[in-house]
C-alpha cells in the first residue's frame, strides 16, 4: 500500500520552503499577488520542496473535510495530484520563466493588420480556483521598427500568462502589456471569451453565460476603422 502522506518537509524545526520564499520576495519589495510570476525568486530544487509541501496543506485540507483517505482508495493520493497539479500544470505560468520567444526585425517593413487566433487558454478564477476556459484573438499593426515573433509564440506567451489564478479583465492586460513590450507595434488588440466554471459549477449556476472582453492599445484605440477592421475579421464566435 502506498504512503498515505506526501514526503515530510526536510529538517524539523527549518521554517517552510514557502516562508523562505515569501521572505525573499518581500525583502525586494515586489508584489506576488496570485497573478504574479514569481519564478525570479525560486532557487533550483526548491520547487520540489514547494510542492511537498503544497500536498502536506491539502492532505490537512482534505481532513478537515473529514475525507478518510486512508480507507478510501480514490482519495488516498488526491493530496500529490492536487499539488502536482498546481505546481507543474494549472499554475506553472507562476513558478517559472517566461518561454524563450526569439525575435526577429521587420525586415520586409510589414504595416498592415495581423490576426492570430483563435488560441485556446486555460486558466483558474483567482476567487474561487474553479477553471476557466476560453480563447483569444491577437490583433497586431507593426511598423517598421517592430520585432516580430513566430505564430506559435503568441499561444506559448499566452499559456505563460493564463497559467496562473487570474480574473479575465487582469489576464488580458497582462498578455497585452507582455506583446507590447516584445514587439513595439504601433497597435495592438487582445479580445478573449471564456466560459468561467464559478458560474456554471457554484453560486448562479448559470450554463450558458460567458465572459467576452477587449483590450485595444496604440492605433486600435484612437483609429475606430481599424479597430472596426479588426473585429469584423474574427470568426464566429460561440456566443453569437
Amino acid at each position: 500500500m502506498s504512503s498515505q502522506k506526501p514526503p515530510a518537509i526536510p529538517d524539523e524545526g527549518t521554517p517552510p520552503i514557502s516562508t523562505t520564499i515569501r521572505e525573499r520576495i518581500t525583502a525586494s519589495g515586489t508584489r506576488f499577488n496570485a497573478n504574479d510570476n514569481i519564478a525570479a525568486f525560486i532557487q533550483p530544487g526548491e520547487l520540489e520542496l514547494l510542492q511537498q509541501e503544497v500536498a502536506e496543506r491539502f492532505q490537512a485540507v482534505l481532513e478537515s473535510l473529514v475525507i478518510d483517505t486512508q480507507s478510501d482508495h480514490n482519495t488516498r493520493e488526491t493530496a500529490e495530484r492536487v499539488a502536482r497539479m498546481y505546481i507543474q500544470e494549472v499554475f506553472e505560468g507562476r513558478y517559472t520563466p517566461a518561454p524563450s520567444v526569439t525575435e526577429f526585425p521587420n525586415a520586409e517593413r510589414l504595416g498592415e493588420l495581423m490576426i492570430v487566433g483563435p488560441i485556446t487558454i486555460r486558466s483558474a478564477c483567482s476567487h474561487h480556483f474553479c477553471p476557466i476556459i476560453g480563447r483569444l484573438w491577437i490583433g497586431v499593426l507593426p511598423n517598421e521598427q517592430s520585432n516580430l515573433i513566430g505564430l506559435s509564440k503568441y499561444a506559448r506567451l499566452a499559456t505563460w500568462i493564463m497559467g496562473r489564478p487570474q480574473i479575465q479583465e487582469e489576464a488580458v492586460v497582462q498578455l497585452a502589456d507582455l506583446l507590447q513590450t516584445k514587439m513595439k507595434p504601433d497597435g495592438l488588440a487582445i479580445v478573449m471569451e471564456a466560459d468561467h466554471f464559478c458560474m456554471h459549477w457554484r453560486g448562479v449556476r448559470d450554463n450558458d453565460s460567458k465572459m467576452l472582453n477587449s483590450v485595444m492599445r496604440g492605433a486600435f484605440l484612437v483609429n475606430s476603422d481599424l479597430r472596426r477592421e479588426f473585429l469584423s475579421l474574427l470568426p464566429k464566435r460561440t456566443s453569437d
